[in-house]
Order: C-alpha cells, then sequence, then structure tokens
C-alpha cells in the first residue's frame, strides 16, 4: 500500500501465484469512496473489483496480459475524485475506469476522460447527465453506467406511491447540494403530478446535517401521506428515526441510496418502509457471489447492491477489453457500447447505444419487515 499525500492508492496486481507474465500488465482503475459518509459503500465497491481481478487473471488474464487495479479513495467529494481520476489517467496510464457510485463525482471526472479517451464505467451513478449530453441528446463517447436511471426510479417512486399505495399527497426531504437527489426529485415530482398527486412540500437540507426536526415539523404540518427520500442513507435514517420520535409516522418511500446500515441509526423507525433498488437482495442468483466474497473476505457482505454491481461493472470492462482485441480507449469505449446479452450476475446486459444505459434493466422495491428486506415487487421497464 502506497500513500500519495491526498489520497490513498491502492496498487493491486492479482496474478496467481507462481504465474510468470511475459506481457506488461493491462491497468485497470477503480474509484472508490473508502472514507467518509460512503465509506460503507466504497469498502465493497473495493473488495469486489479485488476479487474479480484475482478471478480475471486466474484465468490467464486479458489479450495474454494480466490486470493490475489500481483503487483510489474518492472520500465523497468531487475535488478528490477529480485528482484521483486524473493521476489514474496520467501517472498510471489506465485503460478504462470503473467509475464512481455518486452522480455529481461522475460527472465531475468526465470532462477529464473523454480528452483522455479513456472509457468510464459508473456502478450507481443514476442521473441522466452522466452519460447524456442534455444539449445535444446524444451520449458522451467514454461515459457509461451499469445501473438504471433517475427518471425511471423517479417514476417508479410515484406510480409505487400513487397507483399501489393509494398515497396522494407527498412530501419530498432532499439534498439540495446533491445531482442524484435533485435529478430524482425532479422526476418523481413530474409523475406524480401527471398521476393526480399533489406534492404537499420539499424540504432541502445540505450532506451531512443531522438535525431534521425543523424540517420534519413543516411536512407533518403539511398533511402529507408519503415522504420520499431521494438521499444517502446517514441522512435518510436521521429523517425517518427524527420522525418517528416526533410522533410522525407517513410512509416512507426512498431510492438506491438505500443501506442496511441504516438499521443501526433509525433501529426500528424502519419497519415497512419501502426502497428502490437495484437487486432482490435474496434472489438466489446472488447466493455464489455473496459465499465467493465471504470466503475471500471472511466475512459476509453487508451491501449486496454494492457487490453486485461493482462486480458486473469490472466483468463488462473485461468483456469489452476482450472483444476490442486491444487497449485502445476508442475501441474500448465501441466495444462497450457494442454490448449485447452479456450475461453478468443479476442480468444479461445489453447497452443502449443511444443513451450508454443499460437497456432494460430491472428493479426491485424492498419492505422493510421484522427488521429484514424483502421483496415486495420486481418492476422491469414498459410494466
Amino acid at each position: 500500500m502506497r500513500r500519495f499525500g491526498w489520497l490513498w492508492a491502492w496498487l493491486l496486481v492479482g496474478m496467481t501465484a507462481g504465474a510468470a507474465w511475459a506481457a506488461d500488465p493491462i491497468v485497470l482503475g477503480k474509484l472508490a469512496a473508502l472514507t467518509g459518509s460512503g465509506a460503507t459503500w466504497g469498502e465493497h465497491y473495493q473488495n469486489i473489483s479485488i476479487l474479480a481481478v484475482e478471478e480475471i487473471n486466474a484465468k490467464g488474464g486479458l489479450l495474454g496480459r494480466p490486470v493490475e487495479l489500481v483503487i483510489y479513495d474518492t472520500k465523497g467529494r468531487p475535488e478528490d475524485t477529480v485528482n484521483a481520476a486524473r493521476r489514474m489517467i496520467e501517472k498510471d496510464k489506465v485503460v478504462a475506469i470503473a467509475g464512481t457510485n455518486y452522480s455529481g463525482l461522475q460527472i465531475a471526472i468526465r470532462p477529464l476522460s473523454e480528452r483522455a479517451q479513456v472509457p468510464i464505467l459508473a456502478t450507481s451513478a443514476t442521473n441522466p447527465a452522466v452519460t447524456v449530453d442534455a444539449k445535444t441528446g446524444k451520449p458522451y463517447p467514454y461515459s457509461f453506467r451499469i445501473c438504471f436511471t433517475d427518471p425511471y426510479q423517479g417514476t417508479i417512486m410515484a406510480e409505487f406511491a400513487y397507483r399501489k399505495l393509494k398515497l396522494a399527497k407527498a412530501a419530498i426531504f432532499h439534498d439540495v447540494g446533491s445531482d442524484y437527489a435533485e435529478g430524482m426529485k425532479q422526476f418523481f415530482v413530474e409523475r406524480y403530478a401527471k398521476l393526480g398527486g399533489k406534492v404537499a412540500g420539499t424540504y432541502g437540507y445540505r450532506d451531512g446535517d443531522v438535525d431534521f426536526r425543523a424540517q420534519i415539523t413543516n411536512a407533518k404540518v403539511s398533511g402529507a401521506q408519503v415522504v420520499i427520500l431521494p438521499g444517502l442513507y446517514k441522512e435518510m435514517a436521521l429523517i425517518i428515526k427524527q420522525a418517528a420520535e416526533m410522533g410522525w409516522n407517513p410512509v416512507f418511500i426512498g431510492g438506491d441510496g438505500y443501506s442496511p446500515a441504516m438499521y443501526e441509526i433509525a433501529g426500528k423507525a424502519m419497519e415497512n418502509t419501502y426502497w428502490v433498488t437495484h437487486i432482490a437482495f435474496d434472489d438466489p442468483v446472488l447466493k455464489p457471489l455473496i459465499a465467493k466474497y465471504t470466503k475471500r473476505f471472511g466475512k459476509p457482505p453487508v451491501e449486496i447492491v454494492s457487490i453486485t454491481l461493482g462486480y458486473d461493472a469490472m466483468y463488462a470492462l473485461f468483456d469489452a477489453i476482450r472483444r476490442a482485441g486491444t487497449t485502445d480507449g476508442a475501441a474500448v469505449a465501441k466495444a462497450l457500447s457494442q454490448t449485447k446479452g452479456l450475461q453478468l450476475v443479476d442480468f444479461k446486459l445489453t447497452m443502449d447505444p443511444k443513451t450508454h444505459d443499460p437497456f432494460n434493466k430491472p428493479a426491485a422495491i424492498l419492505k422493510i419487515v421484522d427488521g429484514k428486506e424483502t421483496l415486495f415487487e420486481k418492476v422491469t421497464p414498459g410494466d
């Protein structure tokens, strides 16, 4: 492990023991928030990326060359993420980057990847602007994602609240500095209004805030039946906990910022909350991946979504490099955009060339019952 002053970097060469490689390694990058409020996700993204590289090297690497992985801590901050991406591209000479799970961070590093022609595949950065230029409507050539988007996520939340739960009056708590939260809020409001729902109020806060009592008081007075939470897990858990302490028990529906770590903060107040996320945690197809993770790192994973998306992202990059037959950035990006029917852990990836998003990526709605995530409903675009 080496330290570069302003961030931590891990250089991991996952070669099989005793293997002799005649060629230079193919260097890939992984950006993960290993410190800060998203560290629980970052640790899992880091670990599963290590595992994937160890696996591919045990199978002979890519293009007859070993794969080397460089991991940097983004700290969940744009400035650190930009510095990390620049170092990966300019110093480490990465072929491609498995990107972040934050829309704002992914948007911040996009110009670097585009200039250097280094493909970046985001894990759970869901804002449309991550991959598509709003002015032209065309995808950025080197920006991709492995997850669904905020318009889809916001639409699911609106339709679920209004049609399934029959709740016609909503309040929204949102991080005003987050591209992710603001995007999801926008798409929820648009769809909810078209369905006939009324947004009684929107209540802003900042990342790191810990006291939401003033916003809760106002939301309670508004008569909202349901609270929409397009945020990250710490703030969402505090909002739920403080609402319960103040005797207010609306239905809570949140997005993929959910984490099992919320129980440590909100406890029993998490009961009967709903969460739109990428997979059902109890899906049998995940058992082999969970078992491999547990064996390699000596403990079972907590963030099932993170290890699934992280593993999917690495294998999508491996596949693109293999099909490109070269480490040239333009060729790898082209291969990634042409991905069709690639079997990953939880779905078959076909990349939409018009958006650089997965085509028809399914989503899961979880309900917390007796302290456990249970699959309430599975949703596929077009349903």
